[in-house]
């Protein structure tokens, strides 16, 4: 029988995304050899603040950052060369080096072209307001065409006939989507001269980027899984239909990289003191009064991507139970607790009631989710200031209680406390490398 590799940690955010992950999968990546994004495209946004410097991450690994360490973007995320390049620009721009030694490319990755993304706008505009909140950067049009066996791969570049033949099948298919949404068509050109304009750049960075993880799990290196948005916009197990277009979930790791899922040995879960989400769909704890405003306005809550304002509300801790299930959760690390600093009172859900009856999950109809009306535990808010505080014992004692609370009640153990944007501002009560 395989020994289990023991140094490989998965990070997923534990609620609608924004979780902070960027900053925790930087902190991990300390010690670790190499970081991996197995899921989503350039809609996903990470904030990194380093030593004051602020480096926004969209579709590379938080891990570039760092030298010496090697990123992979996995088969699992679709990948817009465009805006790829356009990120590693501005990253070089603020003295961070990304070459094809220090970044590797899914050679079976599927590619994001412009189509997508005038598609993606176009369909969003017709919904009005039955709109589904994307990024607008055709992400979803990127999966339709991946799980519909007509994607563009990012080896496709590497033979012009079947290049010419993928771009001219896709487009068979997408022309009568645009015709339908009153949008100009694409010719074989639009599509296919861009892709050559911009294929040198790319060929660099492809490699069977399985093959690579293969040997260094053999190896023994320490290698962080980094997802992308979060567990409750899965698109199976989440608020559907208002979730992302790829699987959110920690098993995501193994299919979306190429790896056995029994060399993932940590599962660690990112979520904040309290919630957020961005874009339409149900939010049972959604605060619409000062509160909720007061706690968007601290914990400087706009999308990384878009700049849209996200909305704030309790922490839920039946979501999250729910979540760390679907995930199998070892550990969660604890973000933007400063936020609640100088509140008077902090609120958790513990239960949902539906139509007079309690229940202690999140139901899968899109219906009974929007009626829930959440039941709270309220506590007391503590004064004393928690940002940058890099001690357990040096908490205040009623945030301490309220972090011990949560724990109780998601059953999970709180492995990490991040108390500012910052990378050192961390308490760790849990190593996922030496658990």
């Amino acid at each position: 029988m395989v020994a289990k590799n023991q140094t490989a940690v998965v990070v997923v955010g534990a609620q609608w995304g924004d979780e902070g992950k960027g900053k925790i999968v930087d902190w991990l990546c300390e010690r670790a050899d190499m970081v991996v994004r197995f899921q989503g495209g350039h809609n996903a946004g990470h904030t990194l603040v380093i030593n004051g410097a602020v480096y926004k991450l969209s579709l590379l690994p938080s891990g570039v950052v760092r030298p010496g360490k090697i990123s992979i973007i996995g088969n699992g995320v679709v990948v817009d060369p465009w805006a790829l390049f356009k990120e590693i620009d501005t990253l070089r721009q603020q003295g961070v080096e990304i070459t094809p030694d220090s970044l590797k490319i899914a050679e079976n990755a599927a590619l994001i072209l412009p189509v997508h993304g005038i598609i993606d706008r176009a369909r969003e505009r017709a919904e009005g307001d039955q709109k589904i909140g994307t990024t607008g950067r055709g992400i979803g049009p990127a999966y339709e065409d991946k799980v519909a066996r007509r994607a563009v791969r990012a080896a496709d570049l590497l033979d012009d006939e079947v290049l010419h033949a993928k771009i001219s099948r896709m487009l068979s298919h997408h022309n009568a989507t645009l015709r339908g949404l009153g949008q100009p068509e694409f010719s074989l050109d639009d599509v296919l001269n861009p892709l050559l304009e911009i294929r040198p750049q790319l060929l660099p960075y492809l490699t069977p980027t399985w093959h690579l993880l293969n040997q260094a799990i053999k190896e023994e290196k320490k290698i962080v899984f980094e997802g992308a948005q979060g567990i409750m916009l899965d698109v199976d197990h989440g608020t559907y239909p208002y979730v992302t277009s790829s699987n959110t979930v920690a098993g995501q790791a193994a299919a979306g990289s190429g790896i056995g899922p029994r060399h993932l040995s940590y599962i660690l879960g990112i979520a904040k003191a309290y919630t957020t989400r961005v874009g339409s769909g149900p939010f049972p704890t959604e605060l619409t009064d000062a509160i909720g405003e007061q706690i968007g306005a601290r914990g400087k809550e706009f999308g990384t991507v878009t700049g849209r304002k996200r909305r704030c509300g309790w922490f839920d801790a039946v979501m999250m139970r729910q979540a760390l299930a679907l995930s199998g959760v070892d550990g969660i690390a604890l973000t933007k607790l400063d936020v609640l600093d100088g509140l008077s009172e902090v609120k958790i859900c513990v239960g949902y009631e539906l139509e007079g009856q309690k229940l202690d999950y999140l139901p899968a109809s899109a219906r009974q989710q929007a009626q829930l009306r959440p039941i709270y535990e309220t506590w007391p808010g503590w004064r004393t200031p928690t940002e940058s505080v890099r001690k357990l014992a040096d908490l205040p004692p009623a945030a301490l209680r309220y972090v011990e609370r949560l724990q109780s009640l998601i059953d999970c153990k709180i492995a990490i406390i991040s108390t500012s944007p910052e990378r050192d501002d961390t308490i760790l009560c849990q190593d996922p490398f030496d658990p």
